[in-house]
């Protein structure tokens, strides 16, 4: 509750105990105030109250287990390992045996708290080898109960069917040593029967889903969940947030960790299946109306065989009632339904004794082996995970036991409660006052009273001779308990309230609000009879576990077994016993939405929980007389600042500090009263008052002590650094003293021999001027270092060296320059060489002759500048036996008149050829070429002077050519013709034909022009050269 009291004004009331008022609405606020901060816990006193917050909250793990390990319960903010850690300590100091009730409706998260409380033991108690065993078979032991007892409803995924409660025994140590379960009603109804949007327990989809295939052959199983008639009838055998083939391997695991051996295995998934095939048996009518079933059925086989039993016999106890008149039997032909009632109520009996076979095993498998001198002192903390109030659209038979049981856990809830308040009074000399809340010992009394209660009524209507029906069950209620207050069916309702009921439903007003039951399949399900002749058939299986379950049957008896209702109710009766005997916690779970969604806070839903949980009546109680109590020691040691008589230092008896305390606070006297060992403060805002003056004075003692203790500190620290600091001074003003005076006659000496050396810097080298010439010849390395030529072209940057390095600086000049060169002529390819070597010859033929020659160096020369598959297929034809060398695009001009023709130029190994698409327009010989004539200005034009014998030979050839350079270059190499080619000024003759001669002429303008002048020759103007 301290830690309550801190906590108060950052989210919500962390104890509604402390609540300033004590009303529905204060409360809900306070929950979702929490809630919405992810704090699921809040307790009212001793009771926790936990809000499904339908995710994963980080506040599971070890470092919380350790956090809250021998804490004190208020201390820390609410949570279930403080209330768990809480029980187990109190067991250990007072040494008696206590139970942790966990309550609420279905999906509000019962399992996982026990869950958690199970986890909490395992990881804090004290271990050894065989101990850290027995907590394995206890954990891994739940995995199995979920797997048989468990279920998807319309209201949660993993909803237990069946109530469970554990005895974790423990020994004086505070070792786990063991263990005990109890289960009670198991939803059997569920094996036959699912509603829409429900499933069937989970083990049979496990076993399916996950089963391996030698197993699913062994069973004859199909990896199918359609297939079966008794997984089908909810229509949803998938659930996405339900992993069946993970789940079966953790079930398989778990089997083995808790001691069911093979054999064993074999049989219980045998006994499963068998159950799976038993719902798909199905049978014809004959012409009277008979059921009939062929004993060749598959599935009654497999039935027969996984069972152990006779096939013929299991058909005729499927099919036929054995009736026995004196000593002759007669056998009675079922119709269709009693059929299906008959093989139902064989399914039921054989899921619901191995369930209870396998609750036996798993505490054969915990009980308590460890031996100890003192192994006769245990005690126990039991964990009561128990069905929450349930209310369907249809309610029917099981809900009335599953609310029946929360109205006798209420009646006890409330029981236990008021005695401990009583007690707790009695102990400390406070006068008890009455509290004001609803006894519900009314409703328990309408349903479990002996003779006329709803259960002994159903229970004359099952025993009853002639034909009992749920109609005649509802007759007999109406005629027993008409005038009941809490009672009202159809017949007894005024006309306001009948309209809400059907003519087959009675209503209960139970403590947590009015529940409508159906009476449709009470009286069957109490009955829950399986005939006589199946019943001996069964007992004779060959299935170890089914024998063994049916083997506590008498087969001679004729005696009728108790029903359902009787069975639940003194289980029921005796689990009151156990409880009662117990010191009580309590775990209240809430739902947060139906949905299941996180960060929803359904405030309708919830004010329906905590109405039928009781949760204000329990508040109520707590708040009757006083809201806070605490021993004497623990308020005193609290709040003694607040009073100078108290502060630093009681010195006398606590009782009487406190005293002097609350009266130095002001206290009046009806708000609080002196116990025994306790104070006792009635209202919360009294308590309140004194934590804010307690924080208010805190911080001001924090304050001065801290200033004092900062001072004092200051003050120390001061002196020390002070004392350091001359000491540390006075050492390093030596220090640097010394090293100056080194350091400058060290520098005098350097200067003198700098100048010395600078002085006769011109003469041999001696003793004097040695350093002095090795420092030059050190400062020009380095700057010579970092200047050096980047390239073998760069004559300029190299250093000026002084007088006395001048020759040593020449001979690393040239060997500089010669690795230059060496690097760069290493680092050329084949490739670029080839290339250097048409440049040179280039170079040789136009260099200083033709103007355009400088801008042309430094454009690379290229294998050829027409692809062969851009020279006509003809063409390559004609000319395939001469080897294509080179050829580029030119402009042609003709001899008579100049016209201009784009041609292709190719060169060979013998000719070169002047291409028209695919003509071959001229064919000049190497050898009929006399000369090669360009003129030295920057145009491209060139002309072929070719050898004209008669006048039908063509005379001179006449082009342009934008790569003149690599033409002429390539034509020099391939004919040998670099001798023939002329760069001339002015103009060029050319030969038309043999006799006949024409001139080029070439001027310079702003824009180039090729054209035929006026004097008929062919005019070319060129662009002047660009100066660099």
């Amino acid at each position: 509750m301290e830690g309550a009291l801190t906590a108060r004004d950052r989210v919500g009331i962390q104890d509604f105990v402390l609540l300033d008022e004590t009303t529905e609405a204060a409360f809900l606020s306070n929950l979702k105030k929490r809630f919405s901060k992810d704090l699921i816990y809040t307790y009212i006193g001793t009771l926790l109250v936990s809000v499904n917050p339908y995710k994963e909250l980080d506040i599971y793990n070890r470092k919380q287990m350790d956090l809250y390990m021998g804490v004190n319960f208020f201390e820390l903010p609410p949570h279930i390992y403080a209330l768990a850690d809480n029980a187990y300590h109190t067991m250990l100091t007072e040494f008696n045996n206590h139970f942790i009730l966990i309550s609420g409706e279905s999906g509000a998260g019962k399992t996982e708290a026990s869950k958690k409380i199970l986890q909490y033991y395992a990881v804090s108690c004290p271990s050894t080898t065989l101990l850290n065993t027995v907590r394995d078979k206890m954990l891994m032991s739940n995995p199995v109960l979920e797997a048989f007892g468990n279920a998807k409803t319309l209201k949660n995924n993993n909803s237990s069917r069946f109530g469970k409660y554990m005895d974790i025994q423990f020994d004086s140590q505070g070792d786990a040593v063991g263990g005990h379960i109890l289960n009670y009603l198991l939803e059997k109804s569920r094996v036959v029967h699912q509603n829409h949007g429900e499933r069937n327990f989970h083990i049979f989809y496990q076993l399916v889903e996950g089963g391996e295939e030698d197993l699913l052959h062994q069973l004859g199983l199909e990896r199918d969940c359609q297939h079966y008639n008794y997984l089908t009838q909810g229509e949803c055998a998938i659930v996405s947030s339900n992993n069946d083939r993970n789940d079966w391997k953790t079930v398989k695991n778990a089997l083995q960790i808790i001691n069911i051996d093979e054999i064993n295995t074999t049989h219980l998934f045998g006994t499963v299946a068998s159950v799976l095939h038993l719902g798909n048996v199905q049978f014809d009518s004959d012409s009277k109306g008979h059921a009939l079933l062929n004993s060749n059925n598959a599935e009654l086989r497999w039935v027969s065989n996984l069972l152990g039993v006779d096939a013929h016999r299991l058909q005729e106890g499927l099919t036929y009632r054995k009736i026995e008149a004196q000593k002759d039997q007669v056998l009675s032909p079922f119709t269709i339904d009693h059929a299906i009632y008959a093989r139902d109520a064989l399914a039921k009996a054989i899921y619901g004794k191995t369930f209870t076979w396998l609750v036996n095993r798993i505490n054969e498998s915990i009980e308590n082996k460890v031996r100890r001198k003192d192994s006769s002192r245990k005690t126990v903390i039991g964990l009561l995970d128990i069905y929450g109030f349930e209310v369907f659209y249809v309610n029917s038979f099981e809900q009335f036991c599953i609310n029946y049981c929360n109205e006798k856990l209420q009646q006890l809830f409330i029981q236990l409660t008021l005695k401990a308040e009583q007690e707790e009074y009695q102990a400390e000399d406070i006068e008890w006052e009455p509290v004001q809340f609803f006894n519900n010992k009314i409703i328990c009394d309408l349903v479990e009273e002996k003779h006329r209660g709803i259960i002994s009524i159903l229970d004359e209507e099952c025993l009853r001779p002639g034909d009992a029906t749920d109609l005649t069950f509802l007759e007999r209620l109406e005629e027993k308990m008409g005038n009941h207050p809490h009672f009202v069916t159809h017949k007894l309702a005024d006309k306001t309230t009948r309209k809400t009921l059907e003519r087959g439903d009675f209503r209960l007003l139970h403590y947590a609000g009015e529940v409508t039951y159906c009476v449709v399949g009470f009286v069957d399900k109490n009955n829950d009879l399986l005939y006589k002749s199946i019943r001996d058939l069964i007992c004779q299986s060959k299935n170890a576990i089914v024998r063994e379950c049916f083997s506590t049957m008498d087969p001679d008896s004729r005696r009728r077994p108790e029903t359902v209702a009787t069975q639940f109710k003194s289980s029921l009766l005796k689990l009151t016993e156990i409880l009662m005997a117990k010191e009580a916690w309590y775990i209240r779970c809430l739902k947060s939405n139906e949905s299941k969604q996180p960060g929803q806070f359904d405030e309708a839903l919830i004010r329906h929980q905590v109405k039928y949980l009781g949760l204000m009546e329990h508040l109520r109680v707590r708040r009757a007389g006083f809201a806070y109590r605490r021993k004497y020691e623990v308020f005193l040691k609290r709040y003694k600042p607040l009073c100078p008589d108290t502060w630093p230092h009681w010195r006398g008896v606590p009782a009487d500090g406190v005293e002097v305390l609350v009266q130095h606070l002001g206290y009046l006297p009806n708000e609080y009263k002196m116990g025994r060992t306790k104070i006792f403060i009635r209202h919360p805002r009294t308590l309140f008052a004194t934590e804010d003056a307690f924080e208010k004075c805190k911080h001001e003692l924090a304050t001065k002590l801290q200033a004092k203790y900062k001072g004092y500190k200051a003050k120390g620290e001061f002196k020390k650094q002070k004392e350091a600091a001359t000491k540390i001074e006075t050492c390093w003003r030596g220090v640097q003293a010394r090293k100056e005076r080194d350091k400058r006659a060290w520098a005098v000496k350097v200067i003198k021999k700098f100048i010395k050396g600078y002085m006769t810097r011109g003469q041999a080298k001696s003793t004097d001027n040695s350093e002095y010439l090795a420092f030059v010849r050190q400062n020009y390395l380095n700057r010579l270092k970092g200047n050096l030529p980047k390239t073998v072209l760069d004559k300029t940057t190299w250093q000026t060296p002084p007088a006395v390095l001048t020759e040593t600086s020449e001979i690393l000049r040239k060997l500089y320059y010669r690795l230059m060169v060496r690097k760069y002529v290493r680092g050329l390819t084949p490739q670029k060489k080839a290339q250097f070597q048409l440049k040179l010859l280039t170079s040789s033929i136009f260099k200083a002759k033709k103007d355009s020659y400088p801008q042309s160096v430094a454009q690379p020369f290229v294998d050829t500048r027409i692809s062969e598959q851009d020279i006509n297929m003809r063409v390559l034809q004609m000319i395939r036996n001469e080897h294509i060398k080179y050829s580029v695009p030119v402009i042609k001009y003709d001899r008579n008149g100049f016209k201009p023709r784009p041609r292709q130029l190719i060169l060979t190994m013998t000719a070169a050829y002047v291409i028209e698409e695919a003509k071959i327009k001229q064919r000049v010989l190497y050898t009929s070429l006399k000369g090669i004539s360009v003129s030295n200005l920057t145009d491209g034009m060139i002309v072929f002077h070719i050898t004209c014998e008669d006048r039908k030979q063509k005379g001179d050839l006449v082009m342009q050519c934008d790569h003149l350079f690599e033409l002429l270059t390539k034509l020099a190499v391939i004919a040998n013709k670099q001798n023939a080619i002329k760069v001339v000024q002015g103009s060029i003759k050319i030969e038309i034909q043999a006799g006949k001669e024409n001139a080029v002429d070439f001027s310079t303008g702003q824009e180039p022009m090729v054209y035929k002048a006026k004097n008929g020759h062919l005019m070319v103007v060129a662009t002047r050269a660009r100066t660099r």
